[in-house]
Order: C-alpha cells, then sequence, then structure tokens
C-alpha cells in the first residue's frame, strides 16, 4: 500500500507538468495562490500572449463544502445533504499556432460525508486533444499513450473510457465531438482505493508523454491569417462545450469556485460565424471529415 496521499499526489503532478511546459515554452508560468471564503483553495499556474501558448492554465485546488451543489447530486440524488471535499489537477492549453492542438487534463478525487454516517468516494478524470488542422501521427500518439496508461488495469479498460470520452466531449446541439477524444472516467470507486487511486496517478503521470511532443511538432509550423481565423473559428466550439455542458464548470461555478480560475480554460480569441462550413477539399473541410468522425485511431 502506497503512502502517498492523493493531495501529495495532485501538488507534485502540477510541478512536473508545469517544469514539462515550461521547458518547450521557454518562459515561467505565472502562480497565483488564492483561498476560498467557504472552504479550502488552490494554486492557478497560467501562461498568457506567450510565444508558444496564447493561454495555458495548470490548476490545483482542493475545496470543501457543508452541502454538494445541484450538478453534484442531480445523478447522484443519494448525495443530497453531504459535507464534501473535492481536490485535483485540471488543465487546458491553447497553443497560439493553429496546426497545435489544444488539450485538456482532468484528475480528481472526490469524497461527500455525512455525518453519523458512511463516508462514499471516488475518482475521475481524463485528458483529450482537439485539433483544429489534424494529424493522423498526432491523434495516434495521442490515444497510444492513453491506451498505455490503462494497459495495467484490464483489457477493456481503455475502450471503454475512450467510448466514454467520446460520449461526454459531444456537442449535442452541433452534433459534433469536441475533437478526436481521448480518454473519460468518473465515479471510479471499483476495485478499492489503491487501484482507484493508482489508476488515476497512471493517466496524470501520461500526460506529458502524450501532449508535448506533440506541441513540440506543431509549434513552429508556419500559419497565416487563414489558419488562424479557422482557428478562432473552432474554438467557439471549446466555448460553447464548456459553458453548456461541461459538469466541471458548472460544478466548480456552482460551489462559488475561483471564477477566473475555473474560466481559464476559455481560448483568449474567439469567432463565430453564422451557418458558415468550410469549402470541400480544403484542409478546414478535412478536420470535419476526417478527425470529427467517431474513429479507432489505433486500428
Amino acid at each position: 500500500m502506497s503512502d502517498l496521499t492523493p493531495h501529495a499526489y495532485f501538488t507534485g503532478l502540477q510541478a512536473r507538468i508545469v517544469a514539462g511546459l515550461e521547458a518547450i515554452e521557454g518562459s515561467t508560468f505565472r502562480r497565483d495562490e488564492w483561498t476560498r471564503p467557504e472552504g479550502g483553495g488552490g494554486v492557478s499556474r497560467m501562461i498568457e500572449d506567450s510565444a508558444v501558448l496564447e493561454r495555458g492554465g495548470v490548476l490545483f485546488s482542493r475545496v470543501t463544502g457543508d452541502r454538494l451543489p445541484p450538478s453534484a447530486t442531480a445523478q447522484r440524488p443519494d448525495l443530497a445533504g453531504r459535507a464534501w471535499e473535492a481536490m485535483g489537477v485540471s488543465l487546458v492549453l491553447h497553443p497560439r499556432n493553429p496546426y497545435a492542438p489544444t488539450v485538456h487534463l482532468n484528475v480528481r478525487h472526490f469524497a461527500a460525508r455525512k455525518e453519523g454516517g458512511d463516508t462514499l468516494w471516488w475518482f475521475g478524470g481524463g485528458m483529450d486533444l482537439t485539433p483544429y488542422y489534424g494529424f493522423a501521427e498526432d491523434a495516434v500518439h495521442f490515444h497510444r499513450a492513453c491506451r498505455d496508461a490503462l494497459l495495467p488495469f484490464g483489457d477493456g479498460v481503455h475502450a471503454h473510457y475512450k467510448k466514454w470520452c467520446d460520449d461526454y466531449f459531444f456537442l449535442k446541439h452541433r452534433g459534433e465531438p469536441r475533437g478526436v477524444g481521448g480518454i473519460f472516467f468518473d465515479d471510479l470507486n471499483d476495485g478499492g482505493f489503491e487501484r482507484c487511486f493508482a489508476l488515476t496517478r497512471a493517466v496524470g503521470d501520461r500526460f506529458l508523454d502524450a501532449y508535448a511532443p506533440i506541441l513540440a511538432r506543431r509549434k513552429d509550423t508556419p500559419y497565416g491569417e487563414r489558419e488562424r481565423d479557422f482557428q478562432a473559428y473552432r474554438r467557439g466550439r471549446y466555448v460553447e462545450f464548456n459553458l453548456v455542458w461541461d459538469r466541471g464548470t458548472l460544478f466548480g461555478l456552482q460551489s462559488n469556485g475561483r471564477t477566473e480560475a475555473i474560466l481559464l480554460s476559455l481560448p483568449p480569441v474567439v469567432k463565430w460565424r453564422y451557418d458558415w462550413r468550410p469549402a470541400s477539399g480544403t484542409p478546414e473541410a478535412a478536420l470535419y471529415t476526417d478527425f470529427l468522425v467517431a474513429k479507432d485511431w489505433l486500428a
């Protein structure tokens, strides 16, 4: 049994990821510590308007409350009225270069306590990739890293969490996925605490392997205003998902979390157009036909 606690792991993971990104970026992430009046706080590590990352946030939080917000009990009414503690690392990186994809990672631990009763706990998390100009080698690399992270935990785990990711990161009002997917899991408590914690660590530990080579490969690709314009348009889908569908965003706002940190996931430059569609045969159209489709990238 490991002596490592979730708190120690998550703070260490944040530090390791920031160090890895700073090595690629060549600039230092800002550090912002904050406290929450209702209980808890966190550390936001962020960078804006830099050479590689137009905006990036790597956030650690550990917050507590006396009563769970509606977003946490809508699907679990048995949790209503319980005191709670939530902690984890969440990140979103929006590169400046349109050929470098946006990426998201979240790994978290949750506990809900009832006075005089039992404590319910679970882990959740995942990572997913959102390209603006697709490259098959990037998608394969990312999905291979996700698969390798989960291999020690059973033959069917990766397939299950990949489908869960595809289903979750889907814009229902648009009828399209947010990106090329990855893995996603929630309410994980089967097999005991040590197994669930180990699986969550495996996902967090694999993030830099999954994304850093892609960012390093694409960050200096030449681009022009056409690519930047399409990037801004597609970033609009990211905003729509995070503000309309994402449970983590809703939970953070409903639990009176730090708004600046919660909305750090949004891109700094974004556009919308009325009923716009890319011309057939263009690289922009290829994103829709070749990448924003359900696919087994490891087949």
